[in-house]
């Protein structure tokens, strides 16, 4: 099991996984934050770059609010996520995958 903390940004026009300077995983979704779209969406995001099934990946704490604490049911260390994260979004047009210095 793997725990992830990330910052949601509804509405936000685009979908994108960034990393910024401190280490903060930011997802980009654009569903609004009404009625769970957005952590659905934020769900299917993580699940599409990763390669796992959408109910592998829970949000234990922040379903109302932009940081969220993410289970992700899968025998990868924090480094095999990154890795993984970083290769499923290169091949995929419509996200992005940046790392911010």
């Amino acid at each position: 099991m793997l725990f992830l903390e990330v910052k949601a940004f509804p509405n936000s026009g685009k979908h994108a996984v960034v990393i910024d300077k401190t280490g903060v995983i930011r997802c980009y979704v654009k569903a609004a934050p009404e009625d769970g779209k957005a952590n659905r969406e934020l769900i299917k995001l993580l699940a599409d770059i990763c390669a796992v099934p959408t109910k592998h990946i829970s949000i234990k704490r922040g379903l109302t609010d932009r940081k969220k604490y993410l289970a992700i049911d899968v025998a990868l260390s924090l480094e095999q996520f990154l890795e993984r994260l970083n290769s499923g979004v290169q091949k995929k047009t419509l996200l992005n995958f940046i790392n911010l210095n």
